[in-house]
């Protein structure tokens, strides 16, 4: 039995990062295009974006991934499976280093921005289709709100995986489900 993660905005709530879905006025400002009419009002936001990631640390959720050296496919942006000791796909990329601030809106997958190729999407689906009848998808605080998050759950559906849902409180659920899981 494989585990395969996909982890989205819920698992970093705890870790003080706000989602996309709190931030309606970050979200709509992470298009292409806006960052191409509006160069400075956009290294402004991902700067915001960045200030609010800074200092944030893995919760219990995210060592307990790397813990039980769960492979993770996230469509976060903030780094944490890094931080504690993941090596995750990342959907969405990741944020600009300070240097390269001041360029932010000229730059792709620092993150991926709606508009922009998501060149990460097609490892995501090999890898979930690649997933046998009993592994398992542990799909943590991802919405429905995203097509890819949807479009992995109904490829592994499709291929007769489980699907696990931890929506609520990742901080403390992950590490008591994969506790369970690996006793068996």
């Amino acid at each position: 039995m494989k585990i395969i993660a996909l982890t989205g905005a819920g698992i970093s709530k705890q870790s003080h990062i706000p989602t996309f879905m709190e931030r309606p006025d970050v979200r709509e400002k992470l298009f292409r295009s806006y960052a191409k009419r509006h160069p400075e009002e956009y290294n402004e936001v991902i700067q915001q974006l960045k200030a609010n990631m800074n200092g944030a640390k893995p919760n219990d959720a995210h060592l307990a991934l790397a813990e039980y050296k769960i492979p993770i496919i996230t469509m976060n942006i903030d780094g944490l499976h890094r931080l504690a000791g993941s090596d995750a796909l990342e959907l969405h990329g990741g944020l600009p280093e300070d240097d390269e601030m001041d360029k932010a809106y000229s730059l792709y997958n620092k993150p991926v921005l709606y508009g922009d190729p998501a060149p990460q999407y097609q490892k995501a689906y090999e890898i979930i289709f690649n997933l046998q009848e009993n592994d398992i998808l542990l799909v943590v605080g991802c919405s429905y709100h995203t097509a890819i998050a949807c479009e992995l759950r109904d490829v592994a559906k499709s291929r007769g995986v489980k699907i696990i849902e931890i929506q609520e409180d990742a901080a403390h659920k992950v590490r008591q489900v994969l506790e369970q899981l690996t006793e068996r």
